[in-house]
C-alpha cells in the first residue's frame, strides 16, 4: 500500500544552500533503497517534505525525522493512503522558495513567507503541485 505523507518543521538553526543541498544529497541515497519519493520546499529555516511510498518505510522515515536533533516543531499537515505516486521520478526533488515569486505563495498562504503552520494540508498540497507546474522545482532522480 502506498502513502503520501506531509510534514513542516523548523531547523535548529539558519540554514545554508549547502546544508539544504545535503539533506538533498542524503535523500537521494537512503530513500531509492527503501522505495521513498518526495520533495523538499524550504525557505528560511522551515521545511515542507512530502514523502511517498510503502506505508512502513514512509512511517520509519517520519519517525526517523521526528528524532532527529536538527528538526523541531515537525508537525504532520497531511497523509493519504494513495493509488499512484505523484513524484515517482523524483527520490527527492526541491524547491528553494528563496527564488520564487511571492505572488505564487500569497495565492496560498496569508503572508508571501512559506509557513505551513498556517496552511491546511490540501493547501499546501495545491502549493506544491503549482510550484511543480510553474518550473520551480528541481526532480533529482
Amino acid at each position: 500500500m502506498l502513502v503520501r505523507l506531509l510534514y513542516a518543521s523548523r531547523t535548529a538553526g539558519p540554514v545554508t544552500a549547502e546544508q539544504a543541498e545535503e539533506i538533498v544529497r542524503d535523500s537521494r541515497e537512503y530513500n531509492p533503497a527503501h522505495g521513498i519519493t518526495g520533495i523538499l520546499c524550504y525557505s528560511d529555516n522551515l521545511f515542507m517534505q512530502l514523502l511517498e511510498g510503502g506505508r512502513r518505510q514512509v512511517n520509519e522515515l517520519y519517525a526517523r525525522i521526528v528524532a532527529d536533533p536538527r528538526h523541531h516543531d515537525v508537525v504532520l499537515l497531511h497523509y493519504e493512503e494513495i493509488p499512484e505516486r505523484r513524484f515517482a521520478d523524483w527520490s527527492m526533488g526541491r524547491v528553494n522558495l528563496e527564488k520564487q515569486n511571492p505572488s505564487l505563495l500569497l495565492k496560498y498562504s496569508p503572508t508571501a513567507k512559506l509557513d505551513p503552520y498556517s496552511m491546511p494540508g490540501r493547501v499546501s498540497l495545491a502549493m506544491l503541485e503549482e510550484l511543480i507546474h510553474s518550473a520551480v522545482a528541481v526532480p533529482t532522480p
